[in-house]
């Protein structure tokens, strides 16, 4: 018999279930942390920019040899592209859930070497961008000048140049987003001076060209030379041009007499921003927005770590009155979450334990069940770990159902031994022996049930078959497990650890024997009066099958439950041609709307983009960071109420 040799040998039965416990704990500290699994298909983003042209031109002459190129390509489920007036190109290309994101942006980047020599010059020497991008948010920070020292230009150009590079090499980062635009030398050209003058647009272009280089001078003393030179000079210019006055100072012209015409008699030179397109305040006060996505596959509690880690780092390197904020960290939420259900975990695993010991009324006998819950349930991580899975909602909650599950299986072991042992008058070892050869084919049946019933769910497709697959082979190897622990851990620790004793007659488990002996009792009488009355057994089940009917039908049904996770994302989109100064107005009447409202913490505002639209005047997006759940007590505190009132 299987479980004999365990029996004879329980030390090695022990060092099994130590091997799976370790290894179970290795992986509940290595595992990634998420709300949800990884549902999003991978996603890889190709970006460009072909400055100065519109959008049609855009889409005609960069978008459309891109998309013919990378069209195709395998896995593929869609791809999605938006062309900008400012130049901006972006194509999102998906890829089958499963597949691995890295392979995917080396098939996507080698489609687009195939088409760069379709695109246009300037796109050319701009560069094209292929990047994985991750949906998952994990911070918004804000970064302003309180007492008003820098403009929003030397905001953007320092975050761009300082503060997004050291978050980009965060572990975990996918990608910063800065809700801004870069500094640049704007010139801005008098109409009536150059028609006055005759001086065409391009002729002013190539003059900038031409004269803001960075020549190649050579040197001086190198070889050939006559041999007597014993050392060599670099020659260095100013190079490329970086100040106003510089630029003031280019000759756009010159005539046959001698006058020349610089750039600043026909223009106004002055260190702006690249593009006007998108502006950001928070509370109403100006200032820069940073967006952080997470990696695939990274765990979110430590990308926020290093993101935080990050910025205590940037800190000493801030000129005065700049200062760098988290306006919402979207892992506070997931934390909160994991630590709840974690602690469910716990509660229920006590629950379990003082059940058993109320029924089984020895703590040897509850020792039994007590050891095989832990062990099942750190095995099953480690399965997780090797399978890929993350620790979330679903999964831990997989775990909290299991446990009611894998202890079934010991109590069974440890109820037949002890029965035995009292009947037959046995000792430990030679009981559940015996015992074992009764009940084994009952706990691998019951096994066999259970993942019957589990493992077809881990087969569902799409979307939905994804989130629950977890759920589902999480519970399947806890269940697994449990039943081997049953035919090799629990057999052994019954013979090693029980001992005979007598059911008490007093107290308060006396009167809990005399209160379940009475109602088994009565339910042993009342199944003897329903199992000869068929009709009415088939009466009550139809009843049961009209009110599962009538209760599906009404119950309310979402793709995920509906939850307040501190935060409220508001999408703005006017209709095509709506001007910044439209899409501004619109997000004022959002800040009026909830600026008063006691459950709300800081708004952020944006005009010119939006996670959902993209780029361009008519878009605009709202953050609305709402306070600490311990903060906002009754209902109407929640996050369903604040959007009542925005919807109002």
């Amino acid at each position: 018999m299987f479980s004999k040799f365990f029996i004879e040998r329980p030390r090695f039965a022990v060092v099994i279930a130590i091997i799976m416990a370790l290894a179970g704990l290795v992986s509940v500290f290595t595992m990634p942390i998420g709300m949800y699994p990884e549902i999003a298909p991978p996603e890889i983003r190709v970006s460009t920019v072909y400055v100065g042209a519109s959008a049609e031109t855009v889409a005609k002459n960069v978008g459309i040899p891109l998309e013919k190129n990378i069209n195709g390509i395998e896995n593929m489920l869609y791809m999605s592209s938006s062309s900008y007036n400012s130049g901006a190109y972006q194509l999102s290309i998906a890829f089958e859930t499963g597949t691995d994101p890295d392979l995917d942006q080396v098939k996507v980047q080698n489609r687009v070497q195939q088409a760069l020599s379709s695109l246009p010059s300037e796109v050319q020497t701009y560069g094209v961008t292929v990047e994985r991008r991750s949906s998952d948010i994990l911070a918004f920070l804000q970064v302003t000048s309180p007492k008003g020292t820098y403009d929003s230009n030397y905001l953007n150009n320092y975050v761009e140049n300082n503060i997004k590079i050291a978050l980009s090499r965060a572990y975990g980062v996918g990608e910063v987003n800065i809700m801004g635009s870069a500094t640049s030398m704007r010139v801005w050209i008098d109409a009536d001076k150059v028609a006055a003058l005759n001086i065409p647009v391009t002729a002013i272009k190539a003059a900038i060209t031409s004269q803001n280089v960075q020549p190649s001078l050579g040197s001086i003393g190198s070889a050939p030379g006559d041999g007597k030179q014993v050392l060599v000079y670099s020659l260095e210019t100013q190079g490329r041009l970086n100040d106003p006055k510089d630029f003031e100072n280019i000759i756009v012209r010159t005539a046959e007499e001698g006058g020349l015409v610089r750039l600043k008699d026909i223009a106004r030179v002055e260190l702006g921003s690249e593009d006007y397109l998108m502006d950001s305040m928070v509370n109403g006060q100006p200032a820069v927005s940073i967006m952080i996505n997470k990696s695939s596959g990274a765990n979110s509690l430590n990308a926020m770590k290093a993101v935080r880690a990050e910025l205590a780092k940037l800190e000493r390197f801030y000129p005065e009155d700049l200062e760098v904020k988290i306006f919402k960290d979207t892992t506070e939420f997931i934390s909160a979450s994991i630590e709840e259900v974690f602690f469910t975990l716990f509660l229920t695993f006590l629950l379990v334990v003082l059940v058993c010991y109320v029924f089984l009324q020895d703590w040897r006998a509850t020792l039994v069940p007590s050891i095989a819950i832990p062990v099942s349930i750190l095995a099953t991580f480690a399965m997780m770990k090797a399978l890929g899975f993350n620790l979330n909602i679903l999964t831990l909650f997989g775990l909290v159902l299991a446990i009611g599950l894998v202890v079934d299986d010991a109590i069974v072991v440890v109820e037949r031994t002890l029965a035995l042992m009292q009947a037959e008058k046995l000792n430990a070892k030679e009981a559940a022996i015996k015992a074992m050869s009764q009940v084994s084919s009952a706990v691998v049946a019951t096994t066999l049930v259970l993942l019957a019933i589990f493992v077809p769910i881990a087969f569902m497709g799409g979307i939905t078959g994804k989130i629950y697959q977890q759920f589902a082979i999480t519970i399947a190897f806890a269940v697994g497990f449990s039943a081997v622990n049953a035919l090799t851990l629990s057999p052994a620790l019954s013979a090693t650890f029980l001992r005979p004793f007598e059911q008490k007659e007093t107290g308060f488990l006396g009167w809990f024997n005399r209160f379940i002996q009475g109602a088994t009792n009565k339910y042993l009488v009342a199944v003897g009066y329903i199992g000869r009355k068929i009709s009415v057994i088939v009466f009550m089940l139809l009843i049961l099958f009209a009110l599962n009917a009538f209760f599906i039908k009404i119950t309310p049904t979402s793709f995920l439950p509906d939850e307040d996770q501190g935060i409220i994302m508001v999408n703005v989109q006017l209709p095509e041609g709506a001007s910044n100064v439209r899409t501004k107005a619109v997000n004022d009447k959002i800040l009026e709307a909830i600026k008063d409202h006691p459950a709300i913490e800081s708004v952020m505002t944006m005009e010119g983009f939006s996670i959902m639209a993209g780029q361009g005047e008519n878009v605009g997006f709202a953050v609305i960071s709402l306070k600490n759940w311990a903060e906002r007590k009754g209902a109407d505190m929640y996050s369903t109420n604040v959007l009542r009132n925005l919807m109002a």
